[in-house]
């Protein structure tokens, strides 16, 4: 199915969408300029669970797996989430600034969240993502830099980028190439 954004609301469809608490207003001055691949499995290396949805919207049970403990208080969303399945949740419409990033920068510019859009993908490091997931980023990718032209081809990094030595996703295990390719696919006719 078509992936399309509805200006309007800062929504893309088709998406569920599930309003995550953990979100605020970007500062006046921000251009969106930035996409920021993230990779998430709660608990780690498992798959399908309801625990992300929980950790976005504040609601995870930090009790339910001895793992989740260090994520006790913490307060952090994306903008959306592609699963294995390549089904997409949205937790924050994209004029928003999601807390995905933390400690960050990019190109000497700090604070990440204030400038960029933040998309999880359901895996790990070392666990390769599946073509729905590729097919599915891309898609998204493409869409929102019609929307936000300053979200250039460079400017598509991963969480390794823009805070490396304290975050490692999406690691080895994503392919980088296959998402270039994947999301020249993607484009209208006239732009390839």
């Amino acid at each position: 199915m078509h992936t399309e954004l509805d200006i309007s609301q800062h929504r893309v469809r088709p998406a569920q969408y599930i309003e995550s608490p953990h979100a605020d207003e970007r500062p006046a001055d921000a251009e969106i300029s930035l996409f920021v691949v993230h990779g998430i499995s709660l608990p780690a290396g498992q798959f399908g669970l309801p625990y992300i949805t929980d950790l976005f919207c504040g609601t995870l049970d930090c009790d339910a797996d001895p793992s989740f403990e260090p994520l006790r208080d913490l307060k952090v969303s994306a903008h959306c989430l592609i699963r294995r399945d390549g089904e997409l949740i949205q937790y924050v419409p994209f004029d928003r600034r999601a807390w995905h990033a933390g400690a960050s920068s990019w190109q000497g510019q700090a604070c990440c969240n204030d400038f960029s859009i933040g998309v999880e993908l359901e895996g790990t490091d070392s666990t390769p993502y599946t073509d729905k997931q590729y097919k599915k980023l891309a898609q998204l990718i493409v869409v929102l830099q019609q929307a936000y032209p300053a979200i250039t081809n460079d400017r598509v990094v991963g969480h390794e980028h823009i805070a490396p030595g304290r975050k490692t996703d999406p690691g080895p295990a994503f392919d980088w190439q296959r998402l270039r390719s994947e999301r020249e696919q993607c484009l209208p006719s006239t732009q390839t």
